[in-house]
This record gives structure tokens, C-alpha cells and sequence, in this order.
């Protein structure tokens, strides 16, 4: 599967004048770890982010993923289809790891999942989104802290790396159909890429 589908590594650095601190944006796809102080700033609309830390070093990270179409199929603890946010989320945690942060200090934030593609034949995406990821935790044995799922509203996420605070901004009023946009593109490339291959994922 092309990386640029999923399991990419955010490069969108930037210095966020109103915080006055480094902060780099996740695009769908994308994931981003960091022992530096700096904030992970994404905007979720069907898809989910994880925001994955260990509390004892200040290592943290941020993924930004969605389900292709389709339900489970009995194949797997989670279905065939769910493969991509395993995947998604394997990244992340090894990435995690390799920057020195250990698994048994992770406790985790999730947000996202809204209903937001209504006009698309979407049957519960944003649903299945939370469901999966909230199901990937409990079944790693990873804590959840803190959650905002589903709704109908798009948010901005922003999650301080260094003390893993996240702040959370519902987007009520959009200017642009940006996110939607994004949104259905990259759900439209991972149904054609569902078609055939398979995923290596990281033990």
C-alpha cells in the first residue's frame, strides 16, 4: 500500500505564532512522534486521531486515520477492513518505542469519528472509526484518559506533546469544505487501494 494512503510521517512544521511554540499539522494518513515541546495540530472530521504518550518521559505522538468502506468480515479480531487502522496504529506505537518511550507508561487521548459526510453513502463511518479505535486500546491494554468521539461537528485537535495536554476546538462554523474535501479523497483512495495487496504490520 502506497505510504502516502497511510502511515506517513507528518513533515508540516511550522512556528505557531499564537502559541509561540513549534507545531507541525497532520494531514489523513499522516502520523507525527516527538520528545520535543511542541504541539501536534490536526483537523478531524470522519476520520480519528490517537494521541498516544508515555506519561513518565514526555514522549508522544498523534495519528490520523480512517476506515475504508466496509464492515467486518469475520476475518481477524477486528475484520479485514480495519487492517488500515491497525496499521495506523502500529506505526504509531512503534514509532513510540523507538523513541525510547515504554509501553507499559502509555495512556491515550482519542478524538473524532463525527458524522460529518452525510451527503456520501458512508454507512456509519465516523461511528465505526471511534468504535475501532476505543476496541484497539482495550484490546492492547492501553489506558484511555480522555475521549471526544462522534457528534456532527468537525474538530480541531492540538495536542501539546511534552506535558500531553490537548485542547479540543469544535468547529461549528466552516468557511471552506477543506475537510470534507481532504476527507473524501483520502477515503476515496483507501476504497481503491482495498481492492488488492496487503499490509506489513509491525509486531
Amino acid at each position: 500500500m502506497p505510504e502516502s494512503h497511510v502511515g506517513e510521517f507528518a513533515h508540516n512544521e511550522y512556528f505557531d505564532r499564537g502559541l509561540d511554540m513549534p507545531a507541525v499539522k497532520l494531514l489523513p494518513g499522516e502520523y507525527h512522534v516527538s520528545k520535543e515541546d511542541v504541539v501536534e495540530v490536526t483537523v478531524l472530521g470522519s476520520c480519528v486521531s490517537a494521541c498516544i504518550r508515555d506519561k513518565s518521559q514526555g514522549i508522544g505522538g498523534m495519528n490520523h486515520f480512517m476506515l475504508p468502506d466496509g464492515g467486518a468480515d469475520g476475518r481477524g479480531r477486528f475484520g479485514v477492513s480495519s487492517r488500515y487502522g491497525i496499521y495506523a496504529m502500529e506505526v504509531l506505537i512503534n514509532s513510540l518505542l523507538k523513541l525510547g518511550a515504554r509501553r507499559e507508561n502509555f495512556e491515550a487521548k482519542v478524538f473524532g469519528g463525527g458524522n460529518v459526510l452525510r451527503s456520501l453513502n458512508v454507512a456509519n463511518i465516523g461511528q465505526r472509526n471511534a468504535d475501532f479505535v476505543l476496541d484497539f486500546l482495550k484490546t492492547e491494554r492501553i489506558r484511555v484518559i480522555a475521549q471526544d468521539l462522534v457528534g456532527v461537528y468537525p474538530r480541531k485537535i492540538y495536542h501539546f506533546v511534552r506535558n500531553g495536554v490537548v485542547r479540543v476546538k469544535t468547529l461549528k462554523v466552516l468557511h471552506n469544505k477543506c475537510i470534507f474535501e481532504r476527507e473524501n479523497d483520502y477515503r476515496s483512495s483507501l476504497r481503491v487501494v482495498d481492492q488488492g495487496g496487503e499490509i506489513e504490520l509491525f509486531s
